[in-house]
This record gives C-alpha cells, sequence and structure tokens, in this order.
C-alpha cells in the first residue's frame, strides 16, 4: 500500500460541483477504504477470475474494433483476464422492456438486461459479467438516459455506445468515442467490485450526471480508490502502469497516457 500512497502527490482534488453535475443533484456519502473493506466486497477467487464482456446487437466494423480495444484495456485495468464473447441479438430484450427515446430511436431497459439477460449467464470460471450495446439505455420511467448501469453485489452491468459519439466513426477518429467506452466500462466495472462513487478526488469513480461532466473526469482511479482494488486481488503496480500506458499511446490518447507516464517515475523509483 506504501508504494500507492506516494502516488497521492498525482490526485487533484475536487471541484465544487456546478449546477446540473452529480454532485450537486445527489448527496453522496462516499466510501473509505476501511469500509470498502468491511462490508464483503466481490472478490475474485482461484475458481472465479475472468471478465466476461457480452455485445447485445448489432456493430459497425469499427464498431466491433471499438469492443475488441475496450476488452484489451479492461484486461490491463483490473489485471484479470477478460473475454470478449460473441454477440447475442438484442431480441432477447422483451417489447415491455423497450421504448423510444427523444431521438425517436430505441431505448433498452438497462436494469432488464442486468436482472433477466446476464445473472442468469454470468460464466462459471467468470467474477464479473458486463453487457456492451449500441443501442441507448434507459434504467427505469424517471430517467432520461444511463451510459451504464452496474449492479454492487450481483456481478453484473451493461455500457452503451450510443451517447458516446455522435458522428460516423472511421479508423482515423475513433479515439474519442473509444475513451468514453473504456471509462464507461472500467467505471461500471469499478461498481461490480463493489466499488462506490467516489467523492475524495478527481477519479474514474466520480459519479456524472451528463458527457461534459463525464469527458471532464479522469481514465484513472485516485489513490483511495486504486488502493481498494489492490487490497482485493494484489495486481503487479508496475506492470499495470506500464500495460495501461501502452493502451492508450496505442490509441493517441496521450493526455490520458500522461498520468501513467507520471506514475512511473513514483512506482519504479
Amino acid at each position: 500500500m506504501e508504494r500507492i500512497d506516494e502516488l497521492r502527490h498525482l490526485d487533484t482534488q475536487l471541484s465544487e460541483p456546478k449546477p446540473g453535475e452529480w454532485l450537486s443533484t445527489f448527496d453522496e456519502a462516499g466510501q473509505s477504504f476501511e469500509t470498502y473493506r468491511s462490508h464483503s466486497p466481490v472478490r475474485p477467487t482461484s475458481e472465479k477470475r475472468k471478465i466476461y464482456l457480452q455485445p447485445i446487437g448489432s456493430f459497425t466494423f469499427v464498431q466491433q474494433q471499438i469492443l475488441e480495444y475496450t476488452a484489451h484495456y479492461v484486461e490491463a485495468f483490473f489485471g484479470l483476464e477478460t473475454v470478449l464473447l460473441p454477440a447475442m441479438p438484442d431480441s432477447i430484450i422483451p417489447p415491455n422492456a423497450r421504448r423510444n427515446n427523444e431521438f425517436g430511436d430505441q431505448q433498452l431497459q438497462s436494469l432488464y438486461i442486468l436482472d433477466s439477460v446476464l445473472v442468469k449467464r454470468i460464466p462459471t470460471d467468470g467474477i464479473v459479467l458486463m453487457a456492451l450495446t449500441a443501442q441507448d439505455l434507459y434504467p427505469g420511467k424517471q430517467w432520461n438516459y444511463v451510459f451504464g448501469q452496474a449492479d454492487l453485489k450481483k456481478r453484473v452491468g451493461v455500457s452503451s455506445l450510443y451517447r458516446l459519439c455522435d458522428w460516423p466513426l472511421n479508423n482515423n477518429n475513433y479515439p474519442l468515442c473509444l475513451r468514453r467506452l473504456m471509462k464507461t466500462a472500467t467505471h461500471e466495472i469499478g461498481h461490480m467490485f463493489s466499488v462506490r462513487h467516489c467523492i475524495q478526488a478527481e477519479c474514474l469513480m466520480n459519479g456524472s450526471n451528463h458527457l461534459a461532466e463525464s469527458d471532464e473526469r479522469p481514465t484513472h482511479l485516485c489513490t483511495d480508490c486504486l488502493k481498494k482494488l489492490y487490497w482485493n486481488w494484489q495486481f503487479d503496480l508496475v506492470d499495470r502502469n506500464q500495460q495501461l500506458l501502452d493502451s492508450l499511446e496505442t490509441h493517441r490518447l496521450t493526455e490520458e497516457a500522461g498520468y501513467y507516464y507520471r506514475a512511473k517515475k513514483y512506482l519504479e523509483d
């Protein structure tokens, strides 16, 4: 844990929330490291140690590439083998778990995906199962949409590409959409390992109400949240840092890679 504490110099204090941002809307209690450890968080075991990603519906060629890149990133981020499964048809979602959004496009109910599709399909060697879809998501009637949703105990979650890019994707302009999906997927998987929203510093686990707020949040964990996952299954900090640095550089996400460059100096000295 001492090596993680050295990274505290890289933490950035949260600013006062602006009107409409997550913390101006929701009164979050936060979650200390001690609270996390004492509340029986979801933990990998020798038998259940893989992260599975389950695409639902159809995807363009570039969207499929983004899913594959995200799977590689998730594996580096959590230090656990990550498997991208073949897509299943969205016909598995019944009419009563669908509606049209404000653009007239179809939305899928995220809670139905979690409770009625994913829970019973977690592979025997899987610790968590996350669905990925190109369709919009909504959790219930009172919500317009969500980027993703996860359960803190049931080991399931879902993330959507729908609101992450509103332009035709190609091999030159995909990095921003990829960055957004990387953040959404790792944020939701963080919840699946029982990590709650962070109010300690600027962090991947901060809540966000809209895309502009999400874009301002970092792709990395603050030291408090990194401690939770490190205590949980003791990954190699130096190797993880290098793999994430390599992944972000490969996809031209240089600003995000900068954090891991700075962290490298603390971890390898």
